[in-house]
């Protein structure tokens, strides 16, 4: 609890755990009654993505929708209201951000420095965090140095470096070394805190709060690069089962899992990516904090959430399978926060799951102001901050033409062509210097909308025409990935835009009503757009997996058997999105240049980026089809003159929603 006396065991074994709880022992007067009850508000962060200040460093602009700063004044009010009060991390916490990239690809800190986002969340006094996938994205030395824990692991050096002063539990991830897991599987934490007594009396007893936190094991897809033959998962059930028994014989009064992962209710496998839904139903787990999947949970007040149709998943209060659950949303946009009321029963603490409800808090207001940011955390990362943002701002070019998503759904590629062009130059390069047996074979390449829409009207690229810095080509391109290449064939090419085609819902040409184009639930970062020579029909009145029609390369029909090569990034040639024939086993080139550096280097090399030569191809478009009402689609609002300028004549504004928003409609008969 934020007041109160802290305990915190960092051992693997009961044995060893024993010697926290025995340095402060309980009273007889902290020993709670059969009777007693409590509350506790468990306070979450999840997937900051180093968003530390309310700042956007691709658009060199403030952002007061994000940021800890503003989430931390969210978290010292919850500490004013409740009494008793847990704070923890769901991770995806180092990388996401140009400060993040900054930190560990440009100016790493030394081992007796900590990293700009941790600095800021020791301000808040965390008990606890957990790993997230994005975590492995700089590799295991890195995160062995930033997050101050040594790993037994092949090439990394075992030396203690300065972490963040909170401890760290992830109980599915081990060293492939010697078998041991990477952090301490599981942790018990004892606190004093405030009860109420049956006598009416208010006084102080102890609890034995136990810990245990997951990665989504596709990791080792995700981040084959780095992990492959240096650490093992276990899947995030088989993990619990695993670790549980051990928690309780330690004393755990309750058990809370921090797992970075959602809530999916299809079949279970040890490879499940967001397996709360399964989590829940393991006996001896009292709360789940909840993240990775981008969103908030519960959310009430969203009549179109997915949520509302899984099997015991209460969106209101906040439970799965009646255990309480929190996803605070990403960013540091919201805080999660379980008003977890316990019961001491039978000689020991229990949830009263009738009284305990989950909420998410926002920084925005209902009147669309925010909370204040707190000034400790604004001055403690200043340096960072500042030096993050000298280093966007370095100049590789100019573009003679806006390059934007905010019409990736209608057949734009201003924002994907020259990232593409980019990959394909450095690949038909590198085959050239180094890969002649893969002469000859045509090379295309892949590339994604990753803004497009799903964090706002804000979230989308945007670059105006004029002078290219750093800033731009890290908007151009999100993610620290490495450029890869795959070979496939024919058959592949139209399985891989089969799978990129799931972004559209099916069209029915006959409704008269009006209908939704995109899917919101899809991700925008697997509606790959491959360039290269290559044109197709997207049939959106068809059912997914039967809409690739016309499919031609150099206006040439394509055989199923014909070779390619195409580049993508890392994460998706090793399974990311779970693409069809992409599972890392037909990669011929995994480059040690990430994709984002290709895209500078291109930028510097070319000079000007013109619109004749990186922002015409309209390379793919719908099958047209006459529709009895109007097929609808979510922009930026006053983007309509945008449009125009990039030869999309069959989008028109359909609504304006007043909130940075617009509704346009897309005629696909033309």
């Amino acid at each position: 609890m934020h007041y109160a006396i802290r305990c915190l065991a960092i051992a693997m074994t009961s044995a060893a755990m024993a010697g926290c709880i025995a340095s402060t022992p309980a009273s007889d007067d902290a020993i709670a009654a059969d009777g007693t009850r409590a509350e506790i508000a468990v306070l979450e962060t999840t997937d900051l993505h180093s968003n530390v200040m309310s700042y956007d460093f691709y658009k060199l602009a403030d952002d007061q929708d994000l940021g800890l700063e503003r989430a931390a004044t969210l978290i010292h009010d919850a500490r004013k209201e409740f009494t008793n009060t847990l704070l923890f991390d769901d991770g995806d916490t180092i990388q996401g951000t140009a400060l993040a990239d900054y930190q560990a690809l440009v100016k790493p800190p030394a081992c007796d420095q900590e990293l700009a986002v941790y600095k800021a969340m020791d301000t808040l006094d965390y008990d606890a965090g957990t790993i997230g996938n994005h975590e492995f994205n700089y590799g295991l030395a890195y995160l062995s140095q930033v997050t101050g824990t040594p790993f037994n692991v092949a090439g990394v050096d075992a030396r203690k470096c300065k972490g963040p002063h909170y401890p760290f539990v992830l109980s599915n991830v081990f060293s492939a070394k010697d078998g041991k897991p990477l952090y301490a599987p599981w942790r018990l934490l004892t606190r004093t805190i405030h009860v109420h007594a049956p006598d009416g009396s208010d006084r102080e007893a102890t609890i034995r709060i136990g810990l245990l936190g997951f990665a989504p094991p596709p990791i080792m897809d995700w981040d084959r690069r780095n992990l492959e033959g240096k650490v093992t998962v276990m899947g995030v059930v088989e993990a619990a089962e695993k670790y549980l028994p051990e928690l309780h014989k330690a004393g755990a009064d309750i058990v809370i899992a921090i797992a970075h992962g959602g809530i999916n209710a299809a079949p279970y496998t040890p490879k499940m990516e967001n397996a709360g839904w399964y989590l829940a139903q393991v006996p001896g787990i009292d709360a789940i904090l909840l993240g990775h999947s981008h969103d908030i949970f519960p959310n009430p007040g969203d009549p179109k959430s997915h949520y509302a149709h899984i099997a015991d998943v209460d969106k209101v209060r906040g439970s799965v399978h009646g255990v309480p659950a929190v996803m605070g949303n990403y960013f540091g946009k919201s805080i999660g926060l379980i008003d977890l009321v316990l019961v001491h029963d039978d000689g020991r603490w229990q949830v009263d799951r009738a009284a305990t409800h989950a909420e998410v808090r926002s920084v925005k207001n209902a009147d669309g102001s925010h909370v204040a940011a707190d000034a400790e955390i604004i001055r403690l990362v200043k340096p960072e901050h500042d030096a993050t943002i000298a280093y966007v701002k370095t100049p590789v070019g100019r573009s003679d033409f806006e390059m934007s998503t905010y019409f990736a759904a209608d057949r734009d590629t201003t924002a994907l062509q020259v990232v593409n062009a980019a990959q394909r130059d450095y690949v038909e390069k590198y085959i050239k210097e180094n890969l002649p047996q893969y002469a000859g074979i045509a090379v295309l390449s892949a590339a994604a909308p990753f803004k497009a829409g799903f964090g706002g009207p804000n979230d989308y690229t945007d670059i105006a025409a004029g002078p290219l810095a750093i800033n731009n080509a890290a908007d151009l391109y999100l993610y620290p990935n490495t450029l890869t290449a795959v070979k496939t064939d024919g058959a592949g090419i139209r399985a891989w835009l089969e799978k990129s085609a799931g972004w559209f819902n099916r069209i029915d040409p006959a409704k008269t009503g009006p209908q939704e184009l995109v899917n919101r639930r899809f991700p925008t970062y697997n509606f790959d757009v491959l360039q290269g020579g290559l044109t197709y029909t997207i049939d959106v009145t068809q059912a997914e997996g039967g809409r690739i029609r016309d499919l031609r390369y150099n206006d040439q029909a394509i055989d199923a058997d014909r070779a390619f090569i195409v580049v993508t990034n890392n994460y998706r040639a090793s399974g990311g999105g779970r693409f069809p024939g992409l599972d890392g086993k037909n990669i011929v080139i995994s480059a040690p240049d990430s994709n984002r550096d290709a895209l500078i280097a291109f930028i510097r090399a070319a000079g000007e980026i013109t619109r004749v030569r990186f922002g015409n191809d309209r390379n793919w478009r719908f099958a047209a089809v006459k529709t009895a009402g109007p097929v609808i689609f979510t922009s930026a609002a006053g983007k309509l003159d945008l449009a125009r300028a990039d030869g999309l004549d069959n989008v028109t504004l359909w609504k304006d929603n007043g909130d940075g928003t617009a509704v346009y409609a897309v005629d696909l008969s033309r």
